[in-house]
């Protein structure tokens, strides 16, 4: 009776989760004065958390993405999912990058005038086309998993699960090993997942401590600016997309995707966010061998919001130095910043790199992300949101599109 009792009165993690979230909100805005406390001592327990997602994040995706593929029996099977996931993230990516362009000329007049001179940042240098390409490919088995080099774990469960499939019936043994160690990362995984509050409010309390005044100041409008594109984004695009591809009405969406979504805000990581984003989308109704191969696919290549970044970003960096960027330009951010998202990592200001990399595609002085890198931190938990919600939406749409493909066969 009491157990019974106790159980009902426990609430959801997306309850308390959204509770953490208030309370580091609050205890950030108290501690402002106390910033360098929050930093030393509040920190650290979000980065112990943050640590341990990260070290379940690795054999997740190898061993899931392995299960997966093993489970359709068919290496054209998973190359049709792979297609139709790469073809919807490069279109949501690039509308969502025209969609930040178009928002930001919208703000162009209410941005400040701010003074360029002085400003100095040294930008990480983007990585050269066939650079990306050789990358993918491991040369180690175990380096990928300990750099977190997703896309060269995903390549390796790939090949993995392709030569289990080839093998047949003498890899039944793999078979039921993968089966076996990919329940118990998940189980781990769950165990993790219960410290999440803890993590998120020790994770966003530092974050609102040192940037709490800043939101106020002369930023206030290019970071409203960006979040008005990542909302028109989610609403529009997703919803749509949702409704009219996956089946699925998009407040039941939005609604099962809050637990990732509020994680995704406090961490800024979609890597870290993968395992909470896989248990929600399974939730909502996604098939686990979609889901297991689209969400770790999606949280390294598929930067919706980090996209919109890169568009408002480049107006208002152009803006601050009076330049007036051409119909030609805009499209080129557009192109630049499509393909720049494949192979950006899903970690915590991967989004700078890539705006260095579309500013010089332009000709802006890439010293201007000096303007925008003191709130970027601010900027990066509302794209990792939005990336977030982008891989679940399409792991949605797959999964329907595969059901309505099986029903049309028989």
């Amino acid at each position: 009776m009491s157990t019974e009792t106790a159980g009902k009165k426990k609430l959801p993690l997306a309850a308390q989760i959204f509770i953490a979230l208030l309370l580091a909100i609050g205890a950030g805005l108290l501690l402002q004065s106390h910033a360098d406390f929050a930093n030393d001592y509040i920190k650290p327990f979000g980065t112990i958390f943050l640590n341990l997602v990260k070290f379940i994040v690795g054999p997740i995706v190898l061993f899931s993405i392995m299960a997966g593929v093993i489970s359709m029996r068919d290496i054209k099977r998973v190359g049709k999912i792979g297609g139709m996931t790469v073809l919807y993230y490069f279109l949501t990516t690039a509308v969502a990058t025209a969609i930040g362009l178009l928002v930001a000329n919208l703000f162009k007049g209410g941005f400040p005038a701010l003074s360029t001179e002085s400003l100095t940042y040294t930008a990480a240098e983007g990585s050269k086309p066939m650079d990306v390409l050789v990358n993918i490919f491991p040369s180690n088995f175990l380096t990928p998993i300990t750099e977190s080099s997703m896309l060269q774990v995903i390549v390796m469960a790939l090949l993995i699960g392709f030569a289990i499939i080839l093998l047949g019936e003498k890899a039944d043994k793999a078979v039921e090993g993968v089966n076996r160690w990919n329940d118990i990362f998940m189980k781990c995984m769950e165990m993790i997942l219960k410290l999440s509050p803890v993590g998120v409010f020790c994770l966003l309390c530092p974050v609102v401590a040192a940037n709490g005044a800043m939101i106020i100041g002369s930023l206030a409008k290019v970071l409203l600016a960006a979040y008005v594109a990542y909302l028109l984004h989610a609403l529009i695009v997703y919803s749509a997309t949702v409704s009219t591809l996956g089946g699925t009405n998009p407040v039941k969406f939005f609604k099962g995707m809050l637990p990732a979504i509020m994680f995704a805000f406090s961490s800024a990581s979609s890597v870290g966010t993968l395992p909470i984003n896989m248990n929600c989308t399974n939730k909502l109704g996604a098939d686990k061998e979609v889901s297991s191969f689209v969400l770790p696919l999606g949280a390294t290549i598929n930067m919706d919001g980090t996209a919109i970044y890169q568009g408002v970003c480049a107006i208002f960096i152009a803006s601050c130095y009076g330049i007036s960027l051409t119909a030609g330009q805009m499209l080129t951010i557009v192109l630049t910043a499509t393909l720049a998202s494949v192979g950006t990592a899903g970690v915590p200001g991967a989004g700078m790199v890539m705006l260095a990399m579309v500013l010089a595609s332009v000709g802006l002085p890439i010293d201007g992300i000096a303007l925008v890198a003191g709130v970027d931190r601010i900027f990066d938990m509302g794209r990792t949101t939005l990336n977030i919600t982008g891989d679940a939406s399409c792991a949605i749409i797959v999964s329907n599109l595969l059901r309505k493909g099986k029903k049309n066969k028989a």
